[in-house]
């Protein structure tokens, strides 16, 4: 369980660099086991042009960096029309409009579930924090003397 959450760390730092980079049609696909596939997740986005497109690109290596997560193959970043960011357990796909239609990874793994990014971004509740939430509503119901 520890390494599946991590993996979900490391996919949410993925997911935010994108965000922060102001990045189209965010999409997350969590392939089938068996299926052939040579990784667990296809983060995909889309970049309106060939700057933004690096500028995603180093933002999700520069994230990913900081915890301890390099790339073990990129493809692309010069041309930027689909930069490839392989790491291992899941693999970043930035591409131009045009190559995101004319590739259509989405219909080519359309068995693969689509995962929500909020799916992913969301934080589990911890028992402290819903035992201070208790808490803190009990304290607004009581009655206070004057």
């Amino acid at each position: 369980m520890a390494a599946k959450n991590e993996l979900k760390r490391q996919i949410q730092e993925a997911i935010l660099a994108c965000q922060e980079k102001q990045a189209e049609q965010l999409t997350i696909l969590e392939l089938e086991q068996g299926s052939g596939a040579f990784t667990d997740y296809f983060v995909m986005c889309s970049g309106a042009n060939q700057r933004q497109i690096q500028a995603i690109a180093d933002a999700v290596d520069e994230r990913l960096e900081k915890i301890g997560l390099r790339a073990t193959h990129t493809e692309g970043y010069k041309r930027a029309e689909w930069v490839l960011l392989d790491y291992v357990d899941f693999v970043v796909h930035i591409f131009s409009e045009k190559a995101r239609q004319f590739y259509d990874l989405e219909r080519l793994w359309k068995s693969a579930r689509r995962v929500e990014p909020e799916e992913l971004l969301a934080k589990p509740k911890t028992a402290r924090a819903t035992k201070a939430r208790a808490a803190g509503t009990r304290k607004s119901t009581r009655k206070t003397k004057d």
